[in-house]
């Protein structure tokens, strides 16, 4: 069974490869930031009750799955049931590019113009990835690539 958990910086290529996977191995897939934030404006975190009550109907739903997302407080919660992390550790400007080079997210955004207008800050975000302290940072995703016992891989560039 496969059961995996992918996080890192935004616009690591998290979405990207979890998608990926999920079709050429026939997995289910859950983006996290689809459970994460109350449908507010402005948006709101979700408790972590509510979103791990969505996440444990996902995990007991399906046998296979990969997981994605940038909240290490959730991961935690999920480490648990994972056997597999991947964490796209990649430098701070291959982000930035991935950032400008994004394709449209109708999940998050209404339209392509409405995700651009938040390009400006979203980059100033993924610069502070090694300065935060938050669930978000760099550090607490160091933390739970160490904590994890099971099969891992760091990617520190891109993944061919």
């Amino acid at each position: 069974m496969k059961k995996i958990i992918i996080f890192g910086n935004s616009s690591s290529g998290k979405s990207t490869m979890a998608k990926n996977m999920a079709r050429t191995s026939n997995i289910e897939h859950l983006d996290l930031d689809t459970i994460a934030w109350e449908n507010t404006t402005p948006p709101v975190r979700m408790t972590l009750g509510k979103s791990l009550t969505v996440i444990e109907t996902f995990i007991n739903s399906h046998s296979n799955w990969v997981i994605e997302g940038c909240y290490a407080d959730l991961l935690e919660l999920i480490l648990p049931h994972a056997n597999e992390m991947i964490f796209l550790d990649l430098p701070v400007q291959s982000c930035v590019e991935n950032a400008q080079n994004r394709p449209w997210e109708p999940h998050k955004y209404r339209t392509k113009q409405e995700q651009d207008a938040n390009l400006e800050m979203l980059i100033d975000w993924i610069k502070a990835y090694q300065q935060r302290d938050d669930v978000f940072s760099q550090q607490a995703h160091q933390r739970l690539y160490e904590k994890f016992s099971g099969a891992k891989v760091r990617y520190t560039g891109r993944p061919g």
